[in-house]
């Protein structure tokens, strides 16, 4: 455990402290979903590190001392957590969810975000979307769509793009925190062999309502293709 409260790793310290063998988040028994989740969400930034501080009125303080002293803190001092303080996650999980098998079945991120976020530490959906007029929240999105002839080794921002396109989704408001799961289909089949990194996604097509420049004389647009 680290106690000490540690902030998320930049540059050329997330290098040094988060590259090489024995790094990032021991897994064990179908633990990936979730060490992925967890390292993408702390590793390197702070947008979420409410979730480990902040006494949220439904937050269960046990799950969350777990969450920060066991995985967060040691991740970040020292690149490394062991499977043991996963499944000390886990096991909490399993007793506060309704899902008995958190602890030794591979879950969806979905599933596991839904339930940290929500029912256990109680925080707002970090997501406003759109679509034919209804409005829902949600804390992340995941990426659906059919297959492309044209995008071999796709990047994040084409297919963020492509899903809300054929979706017809639209952003109601900027998110704080976008939370993106790309698309897989298990271990037989896989959509895309690679997929390329977006270090920044561009936003203004996918928001509800914004002013977006036309393609053709660069004036301010007044129709969607």
């Amino acid at each position: 455990q680290a106690p000490d409260n540690f902030p998320p790793l930049r540059n050329e310290a997330a290098v040094r402290v988060l590259r090489g063998r024995m790094k990032g988040i021991q897994g064990h028994c179908n633990s990936c979903y979730m060490d992925a989740a967890l390292f993408s969400l702390f590793s390197c930034t702070s947008v979420l590190d409410s979730m480990l501080f902040k006494p949220f009125s439904l937050c269960d303080r046990n799950v969350q001392s777990i969450l920060r002293d066991e995985i967060v803190n040691p991740l970040r001092k020292t690149g490394f957590v062991s499977a043991r303080s996963v499944m000390h996650l886990r096991e909490q999980l399993t007793e506060k969810g309704p899902c008995s098998s958190f602890t030794n079945a591979e879950k969806d991120p979905e599933e596991f975000l839904n339930l940290i976020m929500h029912q256990i530490v109680g925080i707002e959906p970090l997501l406003k979307l759109q679509s034919g007029g209804q409005e829902q929240g949600c804390y992340c999105y995941q990426i659906f769509m059919d297959q492309q002839e044209d995008l071999v080794v796709p990047n994040v921002q084409q297919l963020v793009e492509h899903s809300f396109l054929s979706s017809r989704l639209k952003l109601v408001e900027i998110p704080s925190c976008f939370i993106i799961q790309m698309p897989r289909f298990g271990k037989e089949y896989k959509m895309f062999s690679k997929i390329i990194p977006s270090l920044e996604l561009d936003i203004t097509d996918l928001l509800l309502d914004s002013p977006r420049e036309c393609c053709l004389c660069g004036a301010v647009a007044t129709l969607e293709c």
